[in-house]
């Protein structure tokens, strides 16, 4: 056979043979034809690989923790049921199902990697409604981290992994339903074979290695996309009706915490600050230490605490829906909820110290760089974000600045300037945001200037390529930063506060899954520091831990649920609106 083929001579060779160069065609054609053996071979090649991939797309699962190779050893109804479709098609029905099965396929496998992503740091799936916008959340957080070299190289890598993947699903799955019809009898025989088989594995419950034989798994992963698109587009109509009731819409400023007036009050939120700091036993030994070294030097200066758990609306990632869920007294545990209460008249709880002419209200906001239109919501007077905190000194990775220096500004520049009002301040601490690379040390608080004296701290700390790769170093590196961040804030309070000081600080949310596991709750810890004794009685049936660190067995609440118990435990008179 490849003697004759090696004969004879196609059309495309004869008339290149006129010219003095022949087409890319031509050439093209004279070395197909001249070499039969390797030309089949390469077919062979492509249809396995065409095969492997749509084999391999059809059973991609959306776990990283379920990414082992017993996942693949399934057979998949879905590929049985597309190869029975494809033998009873016409060739041009049969050419545009494989086609519109391939993109399918491929869009499939880009969402399936998505859902890796996101159920790996911020465990949850990836919602193809809300969550695109994300993306360039991460596009940021990638060249804060990395660099803007390897962000650039990311947003491409994405882009062509967006495009390449349908494409190749495509071109894999045309090649296939026209290697099907080649031999229909014999295709037949294998499709009612492997059915058979299929059916056989699904009623007996057959296993290999614990994986079920017979798979449905890319029809139920869309079935559960569909599911959780409906879902999302009903959630919004549903929530805007909860976001309206409000059990202190309408209650006079006069009846807001009267049991805090002349309080100076500070909310603080430190990032990633989770259960796992305090518990997990590769990072609790050093922040524990901490907790308790700060307790007691709070003790000495006369401030006590009581602490407790709070299950917080997000995990790894997304503060701003922790934030908002303490603040709102609403379960906002995704982007459309978040700016559903942005733009409603829902009272906040730094809204409720506005609300009663009694404070004068600020956030000091160190991660903003740019516009921020919640300072309506929240009912701050003033925001002093990154820019407007006079820091000289180097980034730390994601983070604009130390927690240290970014407290002694806040003392600087707010809290230490006479008024006739006392204060009500929000501020979100941001050096423990991960990738936990490089991390600050505490210098001296007189030495803290413009901040330029993290300059040598800055450039001897680690790099974020070195740690974010490695759950180890990422474990031991996240306590650190915890460690530092409540070493920042206890020690300004020990420095700076006073007898009328009463300190609300708590966590966002837990840690990613490299960090705190694959199975970690979502509670963040939270505290109420004091020095005078009427403001921590007003909580004793809270039943929460004495000291900085919550007993295992401490009350956990939803973060929904803290606004209303706090505004309720001060005094507050509830005036119900919108119901």
């Amino acid at each position: 056979m490849s003697e004759t083929l090696a004969e004879s001579t196609s059309p495309e060779v004869e008339a290149a043979a006129d010219t003095d160069q022949p087409s890319p065609r031509a050439r093209f054609v004279r070395w197909r034809e001249a070499h039969p053996t390797a030309v089949r071979n390469v077919r062979w090649a492509l249809n396995l690989l065409a095969a492997l991939l749509v084999l391999g797309a059809l059973l991609l699962p959306n776990k990283v923790a379920y990414l082992h190779p017993r996942a693949f050893i399934r057979l998949p109804a879905e590929a049985i049921i597309g190869a029975a479709v494809m033998l009873a098609l016409p060739r041009r029905p049969r050419l545009a199902v494989a086609v519109v099965s391939g993109v399918g396929l491929g869009v499939m496998t880009i969402l399936n990697l998505l859902d890796m992503g996101f159920n790996d740091y911020l465990g949850r799936p990836f919602n193809p409604v809300l969550d695109w916008e994300l993306l360039n959340d991460a596009q940021s957080y990638v060249a804060d981290s990395m660099g803007g070299a390897v962000a650039v190289a990311a947003v491409i890598g994405v882009v062509v992994l967006v495009l390449l993947v349908p494409a190749v699903m495509t071109l894999a799955m045309v090649r296939l339903s026209g290697l099907l019809v080649l031999d229909r009898r014999a295709a037949t025989r294998g499709t009612l074979l492997a059915a058979t088989v299929w059916v056989t594995c699904s009623a007996l419950g057959l296993q290999v290695l614990g994986i079920p034989l017979a798979s449905e798994h890319t029809a139920a992963l869309a079935a559960t996309q569909a599911k959780r698109m409906v879902y999302t587009v009903r959630d919004e109509a549903d929530f805007q009706k909860v976001a309206k009731v409000d059990a202190f819409g309408n209650t006079p400023g006069a009846q807001l915490v009267p049991d805090l007036r002349g309080k100076d009050m500070i909310f603080t939120f430190i990032e990633s600050y989770g259960r796992s700091a305090v518990e997990d036993p590769g990072i609790a030994p050093g922040v524990d230490k901490t907790l308790d070294t700060s307790t007691a030097a709070l003790a000495k200066a006369g401030f006590h605490a009581k602490s407790g758990w709070l299950t917080s609306a997000t995990y790894g990632g997304s503060s701003w829906l922790g934030h908002s869920t303490t603040l709102s007294g609403l379960w906002i545990d995704n982007q459309q909820r978040y700016r559903t209460v942005m733009a409603s008249d829902h009272l906040s709880l730094t809204k409720a110290f506005k609300k009663t002419g009694d404070w004068d209200t600020v956030g000091v906001m160190p991660g903003v760089q740019k516009g921020w239109p919640e300072q309506k919501y929240y009912g701050l007077d003033k925001v002093y974000n990154a820019f407007q905190l006079g820091y000289q000194g180097p980034k730390f990775s994601w983070s604009t600045m130390p927690d240290q220096y970014a407290l002694e500004a806040y003392q600087r520049q707010i809290h230490s300037k006479k008024r006739d009002k006392p204060l009500m301040s929000e501020i979100i601490l941001t050096s423990s945001h991960q990738p936990w690379a490089p991390i600050p040390k505490m210098v001296d608080w007189n030495d803290l200037g413009d901040g330029s004296i993290f300059k040598a701290i800055q450039k001897a700390g680690n790099k974020a390529s070195d740690i974010i790769a490695d759950p180890t170093r990422s474990k031991q590196e996240y306590g650190k930063s915890i460690s530092y961040s409540v070493t920042s804030l206890t020690q300004w309070l020990e420095r700076y506060g006073n007898d009328d000081t009463v300190l609300v600080f708590l966590g966002d949310h837990q840690p990613i899954a490299r960090v705190s596991g694959q199975n970690a709750s979502r509670d963040v810890p939270i505290s109420i520091v004091a020095k005078d004794p009427k403001v921590l009685a007003k909580i004793t049936s809270w039943n929460w831990t004495d000291g900085l660190k919550p007993a295992h067995n401490a009350p956990v609440w939803k973060m929904s649920s803290f606004r209303d118990r706090f505004l309720t435990a001060y005094g507050s008179t509830p005036h119900p609106s919108g119901g």
